[in-house]
């Protein structure tokens, strides 16, 4: 398996497959959505869910896991005032009061190492129940 980037900090591996899953998603946009999740015993941060891009935000939301962090990224396309068609992407750091405080700190730690990889992103959003990151958040955030 070939590595791209080791995250200094907290010694966690970025695997090849998730940068060019993140590129696909910004420059082709065939992905509306990605989840990512570290694997704490192979110490690599995994491509864990790819959303098509026919899929939403709603179906993003409904994929984080309640009892366990993720990170996530998302293109929102809209529309400006002057009727532009924009898009944006927003990272998302998930971590939900029910998640282990183990987990909490590792995601943590490791959210810039992966943020540094992830060239491109243009808002992050930390969250730790679905009310803070509503697809209201994002359209307040993007605009």
């Amino acid at each position: 398996m070939a590595m791209a980037f080791k995250m200094a900090t907290t010694g966690m591996w970025v695997t090849d497959e998730c940068k060019n899953s993140f590129m696909e998603m910004k420059w082709k946009k065939v992905h509306r959505y990605i989840v990512f999740k570290i694997d704490e015993k192979s110490r690599l941060v995994t491509v864990d869910k790819v959303g098509g891009a026919g899929e939403s935000y709603d179906d993003l939301a409904a994929s984080l896991p309640t009892d366990d962090c993720r990170y996530a990224v998302f293109d929102f396309d809209f529309v400006t005032v002057d009727n532009c068609r924009k898009s944006k992407i927003f990272f998302i750091a998930w971590s939900p009061t029910a998640s282990r405080i183990r987990a909490k700190i590792l995601y943590a730690t490791s959210k810039d190492g992966l943020r540094r990889v992830l060239d491109g992103i243009h808002y992050e959003v930390q969250a730790t129940d679905p009310t803070e990151m509503g697809f209201d958040v994002i359209k307040d955030r993007a605009k």
